[in-house]
């Protein structure tokens, strides 16, 4: 196989090897900027940091929260018929996410370093006999190596955007030996799967986007009933997922809306929670009092911005603001997922920039299921429109429900286009213990 990569790929497997000595230098400047976990870098290296369980192992490859969130119940589903999931991520804030919330016995990794090396090593200690690749995050090496070893890999919950696709045009022999490898593509729209086919996927199905059927995000309930206490009557709004850039609009945002409620508390819940000093010094710039979760206080009553820089507390923010600003998508970031406010009762606004999510919000939009906002003075304007007429902010929350109901299915879809493969390892299994 190796001799059919194009140049392109050679030359990556030959610089990624070249450059392999380094990886200890790359990973401890990493782990100061906080993207690595001291304790666990080894895996990095490919190194299984448990033994792998016995019988036949289903690989999941998720490259952060956002994916790993979507395919959680994917996972759920696969470990009930008693295969053991192997589950891999390459952030330290998916690797917490796991920790919370993947079913006991599922095993979770950090992805090796996308090197020669590693990836070897990481495919003889764990030996999977199934590679599920979720959404868009393929590492050449990874691909190349399993595909040698003759595992069956799938592509699920599939996605390019149109920024993506008009960037690997100019690679069509790069790309297409990658996406040949794959036995099938599951791509989550009509568009996608028209750019997949394009760009040389050989099987492809068109099964939905597997976030439409998330569950709604858990909260703790002694946290949520405390928060909620805090708050009493007070009006709340809140921007969720939000990067540099927004906060600044946020807090503008926050400055007119309470001139005509003054009560009003804002949360702001950032991407990346180690931002919460940052967005702190923005809203004290701006003369407004602030409270971060992340210290463990409460807001009082003098509280005009709630930082929740803490991880895996949506859930909270959802159940007890009744608007949501969802962000990256006033800042050039391809938007943030919709779907978890949606389903918590949560009017949604955003900006221009969706393309990460766009077939949700197009049809959110076509069912006046969201509000488009272009900036500050435009997301006060709608915010205080939902403010006053609690009503009109009611009937986008329904409408969004509606099209989330209609879109919903991707589960069941994605697993029965598995099956075939499932019952391959079922019967392999049957067999080793005849």
């Amino acid at each position: 196989m190796a001799e059919r990569l194009p140049i392109t790929l050679h030359a990556y497997r030959l610089a990624s090897a070249a450059l392999t000595p380094l990886a200890g230098t790359f990973l401890k400047r990493r782990l100061r900027r906080g993207k690595e976990n001291p304790e666990r870098l080894r895996e990095r290296y490919g190194e299984g940091s448990v033994p792998r369980p016995a019988g036949p192992l289903v690989w999941i490859h998720a490259a952060s929260v956002g994916e790993l969130l979507a395919v959680i119940p994917l996972i759920e589903r696969i470990h009930k018929q008693n295969f053991a999931v192997l589950c891999t991520s390459g952030t330290v804030t998916s690797a917490q996410l796991a920790s919370g919330r993947l079913p006991a016995g599922v095993v979770h990794q950090f992805v090796p370093l996308d090197t020669p090396r590693f990836v070897r090593r990481f495919l003889e200690h764990w030996k999977p006999d199934l590679a599920l690749f979720v959404e868009s995050d393929i590492w050449p090496n990874l691909i190349i190596a399993a595909a040698q070893r003759d595992i069956p890999m799938l592509l699920v919950n599939g996605r390019l955007s149109e920024r993506s696709f008009n960037l690997w045009r100019y690679l069509p022999g790069t790309i297409g030996a990658l996406l040949s490898r794959f036995e099938l593509c599951l791509a989550q729209s009509p568009a996608h799967a028209e750019r997949y086919r394009d760009l040389g996927a050989p099987r492809i199905t068109t099964t939905g986007n597997l976030k439409l059927d998330v569950p709604q995000p858990p909260a703790d309930e002694h946290k949520l009933r405390a928060l909620r206490q805090a708050l009493g009557a007070r009006p709340v709004i809140a921007a969720t997922s939000t990067h540099p850039g927004e906060e600044e609009i946020v807090v503008a945002t926050h400055q007119r809306l309470r001139k005509t409620t003054p009560q009003l508390l804002t949360m702001i819940a950032p991407r990346h929670p180690d931002r919460g000093d940052e967005i702190a010094a923005i809203a004290v710039a701006a003369g407004l009092t602030v409270a971060l979760r992340s210290r463990g206080g409460l807001p009082n009553p003098r509280t005009d911005i709630y930082i929740v820089d803490t991880l895996g507390e949506l859930g909270i923010v959802y159940r007890l603001a009744p608007i949501v600003f969802v962000g990256g998508s006033l800042a050039s970031h391809g938007g943030q997922n919709p779907i978890e406010a949606v389903k918590l009762g949560a009017a949604v606004l955003h900006g221009q920039h969706v393309w990460n999510f766009a077939e949700i919000y197009a049809a959110l939009a076509s069912s006046q299921g969201a509000q488009q906002v272009a900036g500050a003075d435009d997301l006060a304007e709608c915010i205080g429109a939902w403010l006053a007429h609690p009503d009109e902010a009611r009937a986008t929350t329904e409408a969004a429900h509606k099209v989330v109901a209609r879109l919903a299915g991707a589960l069941e879809r994605t697993l029965g286009s598995l099956e075939p493969y499932l019952m391959q390892l079922r019967l392999e299994r049957r067999a080793r213990n005849a």
